[in-house]
């Protein structure tokens, strides 16, 4: 049956997917497949299909947040899809962490909204154990940990906030992999958050300046090598 958001259905034929916040972020996705199509956009949701080492793939955007993530797995979900990983970015909690460098999450702080309405905020947001063996071989240098999900930038308490997960030892934070991770779990699909760093923690002036010209080579190549590895994690 056809999704009323994503407005795809099982026809597709596909299992795997690659999901992603931003619908331009499937351009760079696209580069990286053969036999690629685009299949829809609607509002937020661009979708695409394309084969990975023989195997196809669907890429879909899920937008910001919690809500429209929400949607998503629960229509990737209805048309069969099996397991989905999460391709995104991130702002780190820790200063070892560099602009590029890949955050894997092995646990979520579930501080959105949303997920509580699904299940309570002592059930734990986590990927599947399969995925994240794969990604622990596949990518030994990447930093894995606990992250944060959450609802928004701009709370008047948003730097104090921060500080408190920083000093309980988070990696970084986004804003979909709990609901992933709990949409997950419940609608018995596989996941996997993969997070690029475009934020430091704590960098002071110089550092800032420091990093300005290399930066956004540093973001667009940790982009790539985020999605060739969940690419990679998928047909292995």
């Amino acid at each position: 049956m056809l999704q009323p958001h994503i407005q795809l259905d099982e026809t597709i034929g596909v299992k795997k997917a690659i999901l992603v916040g931003d619908p331009a972020r499937l351009t760079t996705l696209l580069s990286l497949l053969e036999d690629t199509k685009e299949i829809r956009h609607n509002r937020e949701f661009r979708s695409i299909v394309g084969k990975y080492k023989g195997e196809l793939i669907l890429g879909l955007s899920t937008g910001i947040g919690a809500p429209s993530t929400a949607i998503a797995m629960e229509e990737l979900a209805q048309i069969g899809i099996e397991t989905a990983i999460r391709i995104g970015s991130a702002g780190a909690y820790q200063k070892n962490i560099q602009l590029g460098e890949l955050i894997i999450a092995n646990s979520c702080v579930r501080d959105d909204g949303l997920t509580q309405n699904y299940a309570p905020i002592n059930f734990p947001g986590v990927p599947n154990l399969e995925l994240l063996i794969k990604a622990k071989q596949l990518s030994p240098q990447s930093h894995f940990g606990m992250i944060r999900s959450h609802d928004g930038f701009y709370m008047d308490n948003n730097a104090e906030v921060e500080e408190k997960w920083s000093k309980l030892g988070v990696l970084g934070a986004d804003m979909e992999s709990g609901t992933v991770f709990t949409l997950g779990s419940l609608r018995h699909i596989k996941t996997l958050s993969i997070l690029n760093n475009v934020v430091l923690w704590g960098a002071d002036l110089q550092e800032g300046i420091n990093d300005l010209v290399n930066s956004e080579d540093k973001v667009k190549s940790g982009e790539i090598n985020s999605l060739m590895l969940g690419l990679d994690i998928l047909v292995n």
